[in-house]
């Protein structure tokens, strides 16, 4: 009709999903790049970064590779996600939601098949703490972790003392000329409460004594039984943090998929 106008609402991106997603993904950016700088930064004061060949003689898990790879999955993603936010970019949105999805699926696929799996999943472990134990002297990170591991959960070796043989600073050989020989870290000694410095002779010639003295110096579980009993214990508190990941990551798979569908109905306007 003449004098009257019809006003067509045109299709607009949404700004609280946009800013939103561009936020959330900040903090992971910041997050991943503080890691791999963490990373990196560990590498080169072990000189692995300047002797790359280093690399290759790292007989157990080296804990910075945690750092670095988490770190730099965590950059890559913040980064994709964050500049297709503010750019309104359909490729990085869309490569965001992509990986994030393919992180969500392989790790119900780890949980999975570690239930099915669990005696197999059990004998990996043993057979990868037994492999840091050997490398225990050849890197301090290494060591550091395998100390806070047995402190923690009140063990010592995957099995038990014994497999402190595999190492060859603390093994029971004649032809061992080590201190430590027949000994085990402090790391698995009985603490006293009472004792303000650490003793870290306590475990020296332990293993000379018969089984049942030993029961009163040191811990005499292995680390795989003590971590199954943790899990058992805390399954809940265990689950709900697992739970709690999945749930960020199918949220902001939907952020990013809706974002992309805001775009395209924009640009087809």
């Amino acid at each position: 009709m003449p004098g009257k106008h019809q006003h067509f609402q045109e299709p607009e991106v949404g700004c609280c999903g946009k800013y939103f997603l561009f936020g959330f993904n900040i903090v992971f950016w910041v997050l991943g790049a503080l890691f791999l700088a963490i990373g990196l930064w560990a590498w080169g004061e072990k000189g692995v970064l300047s002797n790359i060949s280093a690399l290759t003689d790292l007989g157990g898990l080296d804990p910075v590779w945690l750092f670095v790879v988490v770190g730099g999955v965590m950059s890559v993603l913040g980064f994709a996600g964050c500049i297709g936010a503010l750019r309104e970019n359909t490729f990085l949105l869309k490569f965001f939601s992509v990986f994030l999805g393919l992180i969500f699926f392989l790790e119900l696929a780890t949980g999975i098949l570690a239930f099915v799996f669990k005696d197999w999943i059990r004998d990996q472990l043993n057979l990868f703490i037994n492999n840091n134990v050997k490398a225990y002297r050849d890197d301090i990170d290494l060591q550091n972790l395998i100390d806070f591991a047995q402190e923690y959960w009140s063990c010592c070796g995957a099995r038990g003392p014994n497999d402190w043989n595999l190492n060859i600073y603390f093994n029971c050989t004649d032809l061992n000329p080590s201190r430590e020989r027949c000994g085990v870290p402090f790391s698995c000694c009985v603490r006293d409460p009472a004792e303000d410095v650490l003793n870290t002779q306590c475990g020296y010639d332990v293993r000379l004594k018969l089984e049942l003295e030993q029961q009163g110096f040191i811990h005499t579980k292995g680390c795989v039984g003590q971590f199954e009993k943790w899990l058992q214990d805390n399954l809940i508190v265990v689950a709900g943090v697992f739970v709690g990941i999945a749930l960020l990551q199918i949220f902001g798979i939907c952020l990013a998929q809706n974002l992309v569908s805001d775009i395209k109905a924009v640009k087809a306007n």
